[in-house]
């Protein structure tokens, strides 16, 4: 049975707007999974990592998933893998980094997988280009819009003209 699905996508080290995109190319090209949707990117500050550590790039997916929260999970962590992505420091700087926020009809707390995401309620990275995404999003009952307004992080970020779904086929 098809669940939609969204995934926030961040990346601080190399080319970050190409690695999106391939992320989400990769997404696209993984059986059991299509992007629905593609927000615009978004530049933030590093919110809890390293001092010093690179701003990043930040967009939300919605797909639609014929797989489980735990095969939409693996599938994820090989694209992460597939893009040099070290797990060396947490919040460290990466070169991509794939977050499931929300999964239709799952709500959970696991060690390996939370949902709906722990602290995407507080996170304009997340908040910002989701509601740009889809405006009439709900995450906890509250609109992504309103908690984008109240996440502390909002003030260090910034628009971008970009989207990763450029260069990206969907279906």
């Amino acid at each position: 049975m098809a669940a939609r699905c969204v995934v926030a996508l961040g990346a601080n080290l190399g080319d970050r707007l190409a690695v999106l995109r391939s992320a989400v190319a990769g997404l696209a090209g993984t059986p059991g999974i299509t992007v629905l949707g593609c927000s615009p990117v978004v530049s933030t500050k590093s919110v809890g990592g390293p001092e010093g550590s690179p701003d990043y790039y930040n967009a939300v997916v919605e797909l639609q998933v014929e797989l489980g929260p735990e095969q939409t999970l693996r599938a994820c962590q090989k694209i992460e893998d597939e893009h040099g992505r070290e797990r060396l420091v947490r919040w460290g700087p990466r070169t991509l980094d794939l977050d499931i926020i929300c999964f239709e009809g799952v709500e959970r707390q696991d060690p390996q997988l939370t949902l709906p995401h722990p602290r995407a309620h507080e996170r304009a990275f997340v908040l910002v280009p989701w509601a740009r995404l889809d405006p009439d999003a709900r995450l906890g009952g509250e609109w992504v819009r309103e908690l984008a307004r109240r996440a502390p992080d909002v003030a260090g970020l910034t628009t971008t003209n970009f989207t990763v779904c450029e260069d990206t086929e969907r279906s």
